[in-house]
């Protein structure tokens, strides 16, 4: 992370001829949104000085609770390198603030750091590397999304059976422009999937890279004449898009989790942390997977986790533990995927992870085996639960998550079951397509 001043800030954008500054910030679903200021009120926003309507933001404040502030992150500032020289737009991430200077406890930045506070009171440090799934499709003749691919390329193929590479490069020269630093790229599994990976990065920066992330890869998209989407599920008979979180937690410069007299090179607070995160995976299902469709891409066959244990190389459990050590040791969670809020999911796998450690929860021994190809007896023999089925379950076990809970806070505990139980009641009541290929002429 970058570490400006707001002089700094003001500077870097006289030097790059910048015109309008987005300030942007995150509701508690996810979704980005932005306030828009001229280069003659950065210094105003600099200073904490821009308000807007709260009440207007889903899931933010009544009416009568409308007037926030919103407090730029100077370590934010970019530059967007695809607006014309003549009038750029730079932007700057910001937290939402009540009216009497205090922060909202709705904004999820805030709610991270929050967590991260706690973290650092026990001296740690979260560091995050997220692997992003997405599918480029076509549009139709009126520019609308479809579901129709651009390819059949598989899992590592190039071009030119991959028609999306040209897209895909364009999308790393753009983050790298934004101070990105890419280690991957390539296609995915299914047709017209792909996945951009950067590097790791503290957690806060991480949440805020995921958020840049996906509004780029949109933009790009939509200059190559395609829909990039982060639906986990967009279409049935095929793999999913997931976002697997790769987490180490640092004392300093040294990697917490690796311990070198270990048989797994592991240390207790990585055992613990494992422990934590398998105790409140139920729970955190609800924001890591916050979506309907969530649950399309969390069943057998498609190699998305769906079942509660840890390994070290097997893909097939919840969490895995990839080969690295030294700093490289990290813990990889499966089950997220690309729809969640990240600084929510961030908190929630963070706070379970410390939860572990705090009350020295052992995990269960790792599953070396093939948790897919196990008959049901087989995982109930060998104590193997399963993340909930459907998005009800899964806020039926976070509101039953004190820990999880009180990550969230209140407010956004409150506004996100609500809100999601009214996406649950939507969705139960409608009349699918394969409902009427199945009964309309049968019966």
């Amino acid at each position: 992370m970058k570490h400006y001043t707001k002089e700094q800030v003001l500077e870097l954008a006289r030097e790059n001829n910048v015109k309008f500054i987005r300030l942007q910030f995150t509701d508690i679903f996810g979704t980005l949104k932005n306030v828009a200021i001229t280069m003659d009120q950065l210094q105003k926003a600099l200073d904490n000085e821009i308000m807007f309507d709260g009440s207007s933001i889903e899931g933010f404040v009544r009416i009568e609770e409308s007037d926030m502030y919103l407090r730029p992150d100077p370590s934010t500032f970019v530059v967007f390198p695809w607006r014309p020289d003549d009038s750029r737009v730079a932007r700057l991430i910001c937290d939402v603030y009540n009216s009497d200077g205090t922060p909202f406890e709705g904004c999820p930045r805030n709610v991270l750091k929050r967590a991260l506070k706690e973290a650092e009171d026990m001296g740690y440090s979260m560091y995050v590397g997220p692997e992003a799934e997405f599918f480029l499709f076509h549009t139709d003749e009126e520019g609308k999304p479809t579901t129709i691919t651009h390819d059949n390329a598989g899992y590592f193929d190039l071009g030119p059976v991959d028609l999306g590479e040209n897209a895909r490069r364009d999308m790393c020269l753009t983050l790298e422009q934004l101070g990105f630093e890419i280690e991957a790229s390539h296609h995915e599994v299914a047709p017209g999937q792909h996945e951009i990976d950067f590097k790791y990065d503290d957690a806060l920066t991480t949440a805020d890279n995921i958020m840049t992330f996906k509004m780029m890869v949109r933009i790009i998209a939509q200059r190559h004449g395609l829909h990039a989407t982060f639906m986990p599920k967009p279409v049935y008979g095929i793999a999913g898009s997931g976002m697997h979180m790769n987490q180490s937690l640092f004392i300093g410069d040294k990697n917490a989790f690796y311990d070198p007299k270990d048989k797994l090179g592991l240390s207790k607070e990585a055992y613990y942390y494992i422990g934590g995160l398998l105790k409140h995976a139920k729970g955190i299902t609800a924001i890591t997977n916050p979506l309907v469709n969530s649950y399309k891409r969390l069943v057998s066959g498609y190699e998305a986790p769906v079942h509660i244990a840890w390994s070290m190389q097997n893909r097939s459990p919840l969490i895995r533990v990839p080969a690295g050590r030294g700093k490289a040791t990290r813990l990889e969670m499966r089950n997220p995927d690309p729809s969640c809020n990240p600084y929510l999911a961030l908190a929630v796998l963070l706070k379970a992870g410390l939860d572990g450690i705090k009350n020295k929860i052992q995990p269960p021994p790792p599953i070396n085996k093939n948790i897919y190809d196990m008959t049901r007896a087989e995982r109930k023999e060998l104590d193997i639960p399963s993340l909930p089925k459907n998005l009800k379950d899964a806020i039926d076990e976070l509101k039953k998550d004190d820990v999880i809970i009180s990550t969230l806070g209140s407010h956004v505990f409150n506004r996100y079951v609500e809100a999601k139980l009214i996406e649950w009641d939507s969705y139960k009541v409608q009349v699918t397509p394969w409902e009427l290929e199945q009964y309309l002429s049968k019966y």
